[in-house]
């Protein structure tokens, strides 16, 4: 986040220097007034009335009581903004809803512009350079405050945006794919290195795209080249609170986020297999999902259910709950006509955009780790088939009969239906343990 690469703050700083310095020139439609530990803004109404007050209240800057360095900056608009325009970069604005300050001038700024971020006019509109909402208009500018944004945009800079567009892009991979299989009557298609690439491209382009604030800073440390992450790049695990483990992976996340996603993807595709075998899991973890993205995310009358369960707050994820509704739908009445005997297959087409879209699910809802558990017929599939190519690869020998594993019990001699079904069951059991992880935090 851009707050998290500011400087710190001088241990010689002095608060009230700085009160006198900033009331007198810089901000003469802002008052200030002390109150404990903090300082409360005020801004100036031009036209004070019956119902209009002559201040305004827009924001509180709290400071060190040793060394009255600022510390942290509160505004009661930012909660309000956040909820409408979740996942928008606000100078430095951050989910906890404060954000360290190099300097007492740094942290008024910062509350003028996301005042102006929800009530200014256009830049430009005033001529008059003692306009304070003409100095935030420009402050709100040079720091890539959001003053207008198109609707398009604003809808697709959200979480429901990144993974619609993993889903439509894997979607894409995946009808190149049948589509070179059918034309050319040839089953093999896109080449999977090919394809394998093709799908990281996809999650790096939503992840710069809409997943940081594209405020890129050249760094000594490796990889030198660093960006403000959207979301939050701790790791959480399932059944372990985040107060005693939830390390911050940094730069790391995004090859362990592409990893997650491409390898979901991945593991639909192979247990795509059998009629009806790969939907039912997918409509079990569509429907967690909603649940997870809801605790997540949701807060009822002031009271948090993330807090409650103490897992990690993620605001604006309660929205991802529209997607997988989708997903649940689409997928129940794709399984209507799936279902043993199929008359209908899902295809690249349906197996890369789900899996991608169930990826993205773990990574924007913060259960990658417990994805695995969630998608364990998934994993199954997958690592019998790793299992498979390295035992025969290294020993020449087969430790299935065929992989992947739904296969292997076909030669057994068990009946298709009995697999599906079997593999169903799993499916709901690991998807109850996925969700018995919350609580058990």
């Amino acid at each position: 986040m851009i707050a998290n690469r500011l400087l710190e703050a001088d241990e010689d700083f002095n608060v009230h220097g700085e009160i006198e310095r900033l009331t007198s020139s810089p901000h003469p439609g802002i008052e200030l007034e002390s109150e404990g530990n903090h300082w409360n803004v005020y801004k100036k109404n031009a036209n004070p009335g019956p119902d209009v007050p002559p201040l305004g209240f827009i924001g509180e800057i709290y400071y060190d009581d040793m060394t009255d360095a600022p510390v942290d900056v509160m505004t009661p608009e930012a909660r309000e903004y956040w909820n409408t325009h979740r996942w928008i970069a606000i100078a430095g604005f951050r989910e906890s809803e404060t954000t360290p300050c190099a300097s007492f001038d740094e942290a008024l700024n910062f509350i003028l512009a996301i005042n102006a971020a929800k009530t200014a006019r256009p830049v430009g509109e005033s001529e008059d350079p003692d306009d304070p909402e003409m100095y935030v208009q420009k402050f709100a500018k040079e720091r890539g405050v959001p003053v207008e944004m198109p609707d398009i945009q604003a809808e697709l800079v959200t979480p429901t945006g990144a993974a619609l567009l993993v889903t439509l892009g894997y979607g894409a991979i995946g009808f190149t794919d049948d589509w070179l299989k059918i034309s050319r009557r040839d089953s093999k298609g896109l080449a999977g290195r090919k394809k394998l690439v093709f799908q990281v491209l996809v999650v790096l382009a939503v992840y710069y795209g809409l997943l940081t604030d594209w405020h890129f800073h050249a760094d000594p440390r490796f990889p030198w080249l660093f960006v403000g992450s959207r979301i939050d790049t701790h790791l959480t695990l399932p059944f372990v609170p985040t107060r005693l483990f939830n390390p911050d992976l940094g730069w790391l996340y995004l090859p362990f986020m592409v990893f997650v996603v491409v390898a979901t993807s991945q593991a639909v595709n192979l247990t795509d297999g059998l009629d009806g075998l790969a939907i039912f899991p997918t409509i079990i973890s569509a429907i967690t999902f909603l649940a997870l993205s809801y605790v997540a995310g949701a807060t009822i009358a002031g009271f948090s259910l993330a807090e409650y369960l103490r897992i990690v707050s993620i605001p604006g994820s309660e929205e991802l709950g529209v997607y997988c509704a989708a997903m649940f739908g689409a997928g129940v009445a794709f399984l209507w006509f799936n279902t043993y005997p199929a008359q209908v297959f899902m295809g690249d087409v349906g197996s890369l955009a789900l899996g991608g879209g169930l990826g993205m699910l773990a990574v924007l809802t913060k259960n990658e780790v417990a994805s695995a558990i969630l998608h364990g017929v998934f994993l199954a599939e997958t690592v019998s088939v790793i299992i498979q190519v390295a035992s025969f690869r290294y020993t020449g020998k087969r430790v299935f009969r065929m992989a992947p594993v739904h296969h292997h019990f076909e030669l057994k001699g068990w009946a298709e239906p009995k697999i599906i079904v079997r593999f169903w069951i799993i499916s709901v059991m690991l998807a109850l343990v996925a969700l018995m992880s919350i609580k058990l935090r």
